[in-house]
């Protein structure tokens, strides 16, 4: 109110007029009066010459003017960099992300989306799933990427997508020829496992010891790009989202088999913080990635299709 009384004050003087001065400040022209009377009473002098018509300046109401002026511009270049920073707070959405969502996917839609919304900061970092997890809950992040997405009592989980999992082999393996084939045919080949404690594990090994399957394997790896750079060199047979090969499909160092029977997929979602609300940046990228959830599948059905044609015609 303060600042509204010193902006009264300037506007009066401004127009020589308290009538003027009222309709500017939305207030009565008694009210705009009470104001520089209180004004006067609280410093002890007289800002204006009312023995005039039209009243002047005193010299303390001079000096007064003039830094009220000074005060009321300082005031406004201070709220107009609040929201500036709001708004730069608004636009920025921080993305933690597992590193098999498919990078060059996903930097697709970063380029879309930022192009769509040129005002929007969008910062995505690849992490551990665990870690995707730990920074949202955090709030280091406005939400996370995930597999196997979990609702817990921070964290409230939406679902993206699932990604057909398939036999994944290098082209000179006898599997590689074959456009669909059980899980069992994994049986007895050399294989390449996520390492034990990670959930795609869990799930791949649970599908396993339903279907009587036996399976050792021959290497562990935490991540999905280790393990095709492990298939891609040897005679090793693995299993993988279908996405997360596409790339490898189309340049034709490894061959997705799709898999007959039962679907084993790997779900795809969202984490974010219960309590958080979301910006309208965040909300905006991720109706976005909704959108597309279907595209990386898409492409990789695709490629995937072309290659088992080119090996059967071969």
């Amino acid at each position: 109110m303060h600042i509204k009384s010193l902006k009264i004050f300037c506007d009066v003087v401004k127009h020589r007029s308290f009538s003027k001065a009222a309709d500017a400040n939305g207030v009565s022209q008694s009210n705009a009066s009470q104001v520089v009377l209180h004004l006067e009473e609280h410093l002890g002098v007289q800002l204006l010459d009312r023995s005039r018509r039209p009243f002047v300046l005193t010299p303390e109401g001079e000096r007064y003017y003039e830094g009220c002026l000074d005060l009321l511009q300082k005031y406004d270049v201070l709220e107009q960099d609040i929201r500036t920073l709001h708004e730069a707070e608004e636009a920025r959405v921080n993305v933690a992300s597992i590193y098999s969502v498919g990078l060059a996917h996903m930097s697709q839609y970063l380029r879309d989306f930022s192009a769509q919304n040129p005002s929007c900061n969008i910062r995505l970092e690849y992490l551990h799933p665990d870690r995707v997890r730990e920074v949202v809950e955090n709030e280091q992040a406005d939400f996370g990427i995930t597999s196997y997405p979990e609702e817990s009592r921070l964290l409230t989980a939406v679902a993206w997508r699932d990604e057909p999992m398939v036999i994944v082999a290098p082209p000179t393996h006898p599997l590689a020829a074959r456009g669909r084939a059980p899980l069992e045919a994994v049986r007895g080949q050399s294989f390449v496992a996520f390492q034990q404690g990670l959930r795609i594990r869990e799930e791949i090994d649970q599908e396993f010891a339903l279907r009587g399957i036996e399976v050792v394997p021959e290497f562990e790896f935490d991540n999905i790009e280790t393990i095709k750079r492990a298939v891609e060199v040897g005679s090793s047979v693995s299993i993988l989202p279908l996405p997360t090969v596409a790339r490898e499909v189309a340049l034709g160092t490894l061959v997705a088999v799709a898999l007959g029977g039962q679907q084993l997929c790997r779900p795809l979602g969202f984490v974010y913080r219960r309590n958080r609300e979301l910006s309208g940046a965040t909300r905006r990228f991720l109706e976005y990635l909704k959108s597309h959830a279907d595209d990386d599948l898409a492409l990789a059905t695709s490629a995937s299709s072309s290659t088992h044609t080119k090996t059967v015609v071969a």
